[in-house]
């Protein structure tokens, strides 16, 4: 089974074209040092719960969407390297918050090792 990287997070509806080129982008220089699969996903049947919820957990705005995504790799360890790699690309240098099509502060992400697989 292999190890994940998730992430949700919000993006103006106006800038999904744009978060679409972006992914594609930062997906190909994953997949260029070793990723496995980069799956991006928009919301599509996500309500605000009582509690918590995906649109609750990045305090989503009426003008924007959740997406979730997932980046897996053979193991954390793998997972590890590519990361290594990505970060030092010199393609990474020019990144900041305010050229990202989407607000960074709240996103939520993370790595998740397999528990089950049916």
């Amino acid at each position: 089974m292999n190890y994940v990287d998730g992430f949700v997070l919000p993006v103006p509806k106006a800038n999904l074209a744009a978060y679409r080129r972006f992914a594609r982008k930062m997906g190909n220089i994953w997949k260029e040092h070793g990723a496995l699969e980069i799956v991006e996903c928009v919301a599509d049947d996500v309500k605000p719960g009582k509690l918590t919820s995906f649109p609750q957990s990045v305090k989503l705005k009426p003008d924007e969407v959740v997406v979730f995504s997932w980046v897996s790799y053979r193991s954390r360890s793998h997972r590890d390297r590519v990361v290594a790699k990505v970060l030092a690309d010199p393609r990474m240098s020019g990144m900041s918050p305010a050229s990202m099509p989407f607000d960074g502060k709240r996103m939520i992400f993370g790595g998740f090792k397999p528990m089950l697989k049916l």
